[in-house]
């Protein structure tokens, strides 16, 4: 009977929650989010912001654009992880480009899932991973209705 009556206890908790929530609704348009500005780890990687382009149309996010800069407002690109444009610290250098790499599958599996929480980090991304989901959030609480 005790175990009857949790069950019924989570139904009704479930069905309450779900009624109440209530779905978010978005505005149709093109939004553009930032992240914070990141100062980077010990070593100095890292450092830098994500922006992110969302469009929206009839509440579904049909295009994902997300870029990462350094602090100074340069795209992370080819060149990331570079000093005076040479490879100083190999290792350095294939983290840096690791990160680059994975900027947009994150945008890709936003599109492809519609939904943030369905994005998961990659690995040796994990930083532009946490601006991405901070970029998205500025996005779409810019579209909220």
């Amino acid at each position: 009977m005790k175990k009857i009556a949790i069950f019924l206890f989570f139904v009704l908790l479930t069905a309450a929650l779900t009624a109440c929530g209530g779905s978010v609704t978005y505005k149709d348009g093109t939004y553009t989010g930032q992240s914070a500005m990141y100062e980077g780890e010990d070593d100095g990687s890292g450092a830098g912001y994500g922006v992110v382009k969302l469009t929206i149309k009839d509440n579904k996010i049909t295009a994902c654009e997300y870029d990462t800069y350094e602090l100074d407002g340069t795209l992370k690109d080819e060149n990331y992880g570079k000093k005076d444009g040479e490879v100083a610290n190999q290792d350095f250098y294939n983290r840096a480009q690791r990160a680059v790499r994975a900027v947009p599958m994150y945008a890709e599996k936003l599109l492809e899932t519609g939904d943030l929480s369905k994005v998961d980090g990659i690995s040796g991304a994990t930083i532009s991973y946490n601006e991405f989901k901070e970029a998205v959030t500025d996005a779409l609480n810019q579209a909220k209705k």
